[in-house]
């Protein structure tokens, strides 16, 4: 057992990967010699050398379709993109052709790629530095999103991303780099890469979360058991596809439910999952699923970002809210 922070975790995880298959390779702005804006790759290069952990140029739609053709070519790129804010130059790319090509060619060809971005709030950051962008991806057919909550996740899941034949969009939450956690890298994981994780068991209401909100709603849990109230707290894990067996099963259970997330509240992920258990869920619920969210406007100056994001306060309100009814 070895204690290891989330950015550690991910490094390990990476490492490993390369170490079994060397047809991984890892790709994008400063990740060589650097190790990284957030030292997350750390040591690759010097050990596995520049044509495996390739330093590119500042453009990330060039990343992107370079990463394409490497999957043509049977390699597993992955790559980084240094910002959530910076991905949208790869867009594109992304949309038009990693999401579409396994489709367009009838199964033929697969697109074993994995887009790592850092994301989310909480570190102070300037303007594009901070943005939650996971809807944007999670709407596409033809990708799957995931997002990794503490390092043993973290470690396993890049991993299993990396194994997989399909498309895949990596959100790390960059507020938990440092977050740690014991990992036992002999011990293989319990859980598939798309299956949610029951991280604290109740019975009043759910709180449904994944990467940077899951601590968040841990926190908001422990301190309603002042209030007499028993939440679960359940990780989603994969934002596209959701695990809807394992949402369904705890919502028919507390009859409550609280969706929490960094993205913005119109059109986010809480909506859809809003939509699917009410229309699954409807004759179990005692109260309409409620959403604790980012707020409808850009992602605002680091000053007033404690103001945007949810924190322990706006979960309990949303919990209070939901048991009133």
């Amino acid at each position: 057992m070895t204690k290891i922070t989330l950015g550690k975790a991910i490094n390990a995880g990476l490492r490993a990967a390369m170490e079994k298959d060397p047809k991984v390779l890892v790709m994008g702005e400063d990740i060589g010699k650097l190790g990284g804006v957030f030292r997350v790759t750390e040591g690759l290069q010097k050990d596995f050398g520049e044509d495996r952990v390739i330093d590119t140029p500042l453009a990330e739609s060039g990343i992107i379709g370079t990463a394409v053709g490497l999957a043509l070519r049977g390699y597993r790129p992955v790559c980084e993109i240094q910002f959530d804010g910076f991905v949208f130059p790869a867009y594109d790319q992304i949309i038009s052709q990693v999401a579409k090509m396994h489709y367009r060619s009838m199964g033929k060809i697969r697109m074993p790629i994995v887009i790592r971005i850092p994301y989310g709030g909480g570190i102070g950051a300037v303007e594009h530095h901070s943005e939650s962008p996971e809807t944007l991806f999670a709407h596409v057919p033809g990708l799957k999103v995931i997002s990794c909550g503490d390092p043993v996740d973290a470690y396993w899941m890049i991993q299993q991303a990396i194994e997989s034949d399909d498309p895949i969009v990596f959100f790390e939450p960059k507020r938990r780099y440092h977050e740690k956690a014991e990992l036992d890298e002999a011990t293989p994981p319990t859980l598939p890469l798309h299956k949610a994780k029951v991280v604290r068991e109740g019975t009043d209401a759910t709180l449904l979360c994944y990467g940077p909100m899951v601590k968040t709603c841990l926190q908001a849990a422990e301190a309603a058991v002042e209030d007499g109230r028993n939440l679960e707290v359940i990780d989603l894990r994969t934002i596209a596809p959701f695990d809807l067996a394992t949402i369904f099963a705890s919502v028919k259970k507390t009859r409550r439910a609280v969706v929490v997330h960094e993205a913005p509240y119109s059109f986010g992920p809480g909506s859809e999952i809003a939509a699917r258990v009410t229309e699954e869920c409807f004759y179990h619920l005692e109260a309409p699923v409620l959403r604790v969210t980012g707020y409808d406007t850009p992602y605002p100056p680091s000053r007033m970002e404690d103001d945007y994001l949810p924190d322990l306060d706006r979960v309990l309100d949303g919990v209070d809210r939901v048991m009133g009814y």
